[in-house]
């Protein structure tokens, strides 16, 4: 199992490459409060220059079998990098409170009821050891749907659930998007000259509801079947973009989904994918070709959705 805690995350051998949106003076500083927060509990280490705490845990710690961990700092950059750098310490503290409370006391327990606890979880690959890649299915390109419980602001995910639940990767996945399906969005809209993009949050899994974007679309949306599809993007875990086609108002609501999404991709805590995706009933698909592809911009399944939507309001 893997754990993912509310305001960062924590696995062993899971690095990242930056402490990204901080500048070099506030990385150093970050860095600093989290050797000094981690020492205080008894946890000592350094730093390892990609984004995660070597630490040496001492007698009472759980750890791997060298006794070392790692304890990622990516997901706290981006917390404190919107909090005024006096309330660095305390932020860092709480943080550290509760690694080193994993850490004595383990993960929390096995779920007693599997199937009425897991909540299906989109998780990035690189944000994974290569040894679990093979094991979760993969939603679109890059995200995984992994069963996941949550305990206490905890999230622990399970990436052998035959042995860690007693059910096949197929009934804990069933039994994941079934308890999803229950959960309440909070839904506010960003608007621009008329177009609208609704911005689904409200928990730790709202990204992850775009594995029920149907029961997004008819309960929070009150929206059935749209004709054209929707555009949805997750650019991080705690938010779920959707704009449901109607018109060529497509176009801007493209330009704001992709603004929205690469800035909370690049600077919000717990980042998923910045891609913005056609979702059609034959699937998912992206949207605009990536900008280092040989012929960047629209992608071929969005030009065909722009000259269906341009034959129709000319026959109107």
């Amino acid at each position: 199992m893997i754990i993912d805690e509310d305001s960062t995350e924590w696995a062993l051998g899971n690095q990242s490459a930056a402490l990204a949106p901080l500048s070099r003076a506030e990385a150093a500083h970050l860095v600093r409060l989290s050797l000094e927060a981690a020492a205080a509990r008894s946890l000592q280490g350094w730093y390892d220059g990609a984004g995660a705490l070597v630490l040496q845990a001492g007698p009472g710690f759980t750890a791997g079998s060298d006794g070392r961990f790692e304890a990622g700092l990516t997901n706290l950059a981006r917390f404190v990098a919107g909090l005024r750098p006096d309330h660095w310490p305390r932020v860092v503290g709480e943080h550290f409170d509760r690694l080193a409370h994993t850490m004595r006391h383990g993960p929390p327990p096995l779920p007693a009821d599997p199937q009425h606890e897991l909540l299906q979880r989109l998780v990035p690959k690189e944000s994974l050891e290569p040894r679990l890649l093979g094991s979760a299915p993969e939603f679109v390109p890059g995200l995984l749907s992994v069963p996941a419980t949550t305990t206490d602001g905890t999230i622990t995910m399970y990436f052998d659930p035959v042995t860690d639940l007693g059910l096949t990767w197929a009934e804990a996945e069933s039994c994941g998007r079934r308890n999803l399906r229950s959960l309440t969005d909070t839904v506010t809209f960003a608007e621009y000259e008329g177009t609208l993009v609704a911005m689904i949050s409200g928990s730790d899994f709202a990204a992850s509801r775009a594995l029920v974007l149907d029961t997004v679309l008819r309960e929070s949306l009150h929206v059935e079947n749209p004709r054209y599809g929707v555009l949805a993007a997750m650019p991080v875990r705690d938010l779920l973009l959707v704009h449901v086609i109607t018109d060529l108002s497509v176009i801007p609501a493209l330009g704001m989904m992709l603004n929205l999404a690469g800035r909370s991709h690049a600077n919000e805590p717990g980042p998923l994918s910045p891609w913005i995706y056609l979702v059609t009933p034959d699937g998912w698909h992206l949207a605009t070709r990536p900008s280092n592809a040989p012929n960047p911009g629209l992608s071929s399944h969005f030009i065909t959705l722009l000259h269906e939507l341009d034959r129709d309001s000319s026959w109107q």
